[in-house]
């Protein structure tokens, strides 16, 4: 493990790497003295705002690979003194200064000539001022009155709402401003919109039979879950199935502005609106028939009589009472005052309210002038508890994710946008880090309640077999791991439940904790992501030469339980291929990764440390010597001479599809930075690499979601946006570019559009 230090005055950094995570503070400032040839007396340590104390660990700080400490060097006793000396004789002036309340004629007169200039400047702002304003208030307008029942578009992802007018108004060149409240909100927010984003709702339904190719119509479509119910959707027919057995099915493409999505097919074949014509509003304004959207919460799917832990009382699942709920301002979950330990009988005073399970324990808070208290997590962790000496805080598996993966939700299944068949990494961490295989240690990794999600093939167990299509997978569990082992023989039967369900339940057919069961199709299973780790190469010729490789999906065609090697029950999977990408191990799977340029990925810093170990090595011996492949290969070790050839290698001629350069074209406004980017690429992953560099929000450091591109060229999320106008903070995060009271923040729909569709689900959640 290594971490990276830096002076506060930015003058010095260092890496120091032979780490542990069970390194003591005062053993980490010896190292430092050599580095920055500054003694442990005169360093402060400083990491997240915490000072590091002596007596502590890294790991009771959480410092994690390659994390940043700055080190404060504090100045020699005896100048120490002089200079605070000189510091109280300049407070002794400055006291004695402000002492005096009268002021000279030279103040007076230059604070009369301030309130002058600011009195002509108002002046001036007055004179400046438009003689005529908008017009506004109108009760009707062209085709257009207040109280008209209409459908409004969400801006931000094209749907169509249903909504009232509240109010007109007009510009100077008579241009029809609508102010619309959409229906069915709490907010009740007024959305001020065009007259082409505003249209009669819709209130005649179309048969199926009736509904001919290219036409535009309105229907229900969800986007991130295409079989269930989402919102409502302008799409243009594409085709209609011929066969009689299909004439239920439809298929069109999302319009959604400028940009139309891939055709997609419609499941709700039953709600088919026609799309209403301006001036052809209904007289009487009879409100039809709500239409269905997208339920709010996806658990009890708005049933009012079903009890629910997630829209109504977390302790009760009941929905009664909601002016008696309280909502957590950490976890969103809503709380009866009466089932809350003790209940409370009148709403608390504090702004902000917390739930038991997200409130902070006062005893754990570290106030002024105390040391760092252990944590009750890390306090009942395995390794606290053990009597062994052994320092397990130098595994790769121990230090933590640097990043989190926020492309796609924890949940997914299938590949992972930016993350090509091939995908190399020198330790699980990193694809921790790029999502494929999200736990450091485990596996697998699946819920039993929705399926496994991706599992690792390590050669962990005896019984596992690999002929590259197809291999046979053994469960997890059988195995005593107290005292902290990471593994151990065999001991016990294993049994269908936690992540050996999760892995039954990809199989097409149901779930049987006694006999197992076999896939009716077996391409119709849940998808699986599977990796191949070095340490499989003793049990199969599939596996790579070094660190974990992303093998692509595959599905499981069959599960049993049997007697294993150890002479205890083992539950077997037999799983096999189904990508449409070739095996990294196929001829053509090779040619692949070579036009991708798919080389094994290494943490930040790595590279640098071990050129730093073998330097040191071959100044100790006198004289610089290059290793042979052998030795690296058996050592881990990457030298600096092949360093030179990674550095001076000729990159890949990779061009940008076509589909995505239409889509980055039409996004003007960031015109300059996608010729930027297309310009020099090497690969598919690069170029997705520097497009999230490239449009990462600076508030939240994730991926512009409802993006709004400013005057400066700037890309920032919409919601960080409103947050920082909340808190009178009216400019650009990046560059601080002044923004007016005024300033409109119009969602730059193009830009959506492109990074929907080269990470897909990314905005998943947010």
């Amino acid at each position: 493990m290594w971490i990276r230090v830096r002076t506060m005055d930015g003058k010095c950094s260092h890496q120091v790497d032979n780490l542990s995570k069970l390194t003591k503070i005062e053993d980490l400032r010896i190292q430092l003295e050599e580095a920055l040839n500054v003694p442990p007396s005169r360093q402060k340590l400083f990491f997240y705002g915490k000072q590091l104390e002596d007596g502590h660990t890294l790991f009771d700080y959480n410092v994690k690979l390659n994390c940043l400490i700055q080190v404060m060097v504090l100045p020699p006793i005896e100048s120490a003194n002089v200079e605070e000396k000189e510091l109280d004789k300049v407070e002794e002036i400055s006291t004695l200064t402000n002492i005096s309340d009268n002021s000279t004629d030279d103040e007076k007169s230059k604070d009369k000539d301030t309130k002058e200039e600011l009195k002509n400047n108002k002046d001036t702002n007055q004179v400046n001022e438009p003689k005529s304003k908008p017009e506004e208030g109108l009760q009707e307008h062209g085709a257009w009155k207040v109280g008209d029942l209409v459908d409004a578009k969400d801006l931000t992802m094209g749907a169509w709402f249903e909504g009232i007018v509240k109010k007109i108004s007009a510009d100077e060149n008579n241009h029809v401003i609508l102010y619309v409240v959409f229906e069915g909100y709490d907010e009740d927010e007024i959305v001020q919109l065009c007259k082409d984003d505003v249209r009669p709702r819709a209130r005649r339904k179309i048969p199926i039979e009736k509904v001919e190719v290219g036409q535009i119509v309105m229907v229900n479509y969800n986007c991130d879950e295409p079989k269930e119910r989402g919102f409502w959707y302008d799409i243009e027919v594409t085709r209609k199935p011929t066969n009689k057995r299909r004439n239920n099915e439809l298929y069109g493409r999302l319009l959604l502005g400028k940009a139309v999505a891939e055709e997609c097919k419609i499941i709700f074949t039953d709600e088919i609106f026609q799309i209403e014509k301006t001036g052809e509003q209904d007289v009487n304004q009879v409100a039809p028939e709500k239409r269905k959207v997208k339920p709010d919460c996806d658990y009890c799917k708005d049933e009012p009589t079903k009890n629910c832990k997630q829209c109504g009382c977390h302790v009760c699942g009941e929905k009664d009472e909601p002016e008696r709920q309280l909502m957590c301002d950490e976890c969103d979950l809503p709380y009866h005052m009466k089932c809350l330990n003790p209940p409370l009988t009148s709403l608390p005073e504090e702004d902000d309210w917390y739930c038991p399970k997200c409130k902070n324990d006062g005893s754990a808070v570290i106030k002024a002038g105390q040391k760092l208290k252990e944590s009750s997590k890390k306090a009942k962790m395995a390794s606290a508890n053990s009597k062994s000496n052994r320092d397990w805080g130098k595994g790769m598996a121990c230090v933590g994710r640097t990043k989190v993966c926020t492309i796609v939700p924890p949940n997914h299944f299938g590949p992972i946008p930016g993350v090509p068949v091939g995908s190399r990494w020198k330790y699980r961490v990193q694809a921790s880090e790029a999502g494929v295989h999200r736990p450091h240690v485990s596996g697998m990794h699946g819920r039993d309640s929705e399926g496994a999600y991706s599992i690792v093939l390590a050669g962990g167990y005896e019984d596992d077999t690999d002929d590259g299509e197809e291999f046979t997978y053994t469960g997890s569990g059988g195995r005593d791991l107290s005292g902290n082992k990471r593994t151990a023989e065999q001991s016990f039967d294993q049994t269908l439940t936690k992540t050996n369900r999760a892995l039954a339940k990809n199989c097409d057919c149901p779930v049987d904790a006694k006999k197992g069961g076999e896939a009716k199709d077996w391409k119709k299973g849940k998808p699986i992501r599977v990796l191949r780790s070095y340490k499989f190469a003793k049990h199969s010729e599939f596996a790579p030469d070094e660190g974990v490789r992303y093998d692509g999906i595959y599905k499981v065609t069959k599960y049993w339980p049997e007697k294993g090697q150890s002479g205890f029950i083992v539950w077997r999977y037999r799983l096999r291929r189904d990508d449409k990408n070739p095996a990294p191990w196929t001829e053509a799977g090779k040619k692949t990764i070579a036009e991708l340029g798919l080389e094994i990925q290494y943490p930040d810093g790595y590279l640098e440390a071990q050129a730093k170990k073998e330097m040191e090595k071959n100044a100790n011996k006198g004289k610089r010597k290059r290793k042979n492949d052998e030795e690296s290969a058996d050592s881990g070790t990457v030298s600096t001479e092949d360093q030179d050839k990674k550095s001076k290698k000729v990159k890949a001629d990779y061009k940008v599809s076509s589909e995505h350069m239409k889509l980055i074209k039409s996004d003007q406004l960031n015109e300059k930075t996608w010729l930027e980017l297309v310009k020099n690429v090497a690969n598919h992953r690069q170029f997705l690499q520097e497009i999230e560099d490239r449009f990462l929000c600076i508030c939240c450091q994730e991926v512009v979601h409802q993006p709004v591109t400013i005057e400066c060229g700037h890309s920032t999320c919409k919601p960080c946006l409103q947050r920082a106008f909340k808190a009178e903070l009216r400019s650009c995060p990046s560059c601080r570019f002044g923004l007016e009271k005024d300033f409109k923040m119009s969602v730059n729909q193009e830009l959506y559009v492109v990074l929907k569709t080269l990470f897909p689900g990314y905005d998943a959640g947010r």
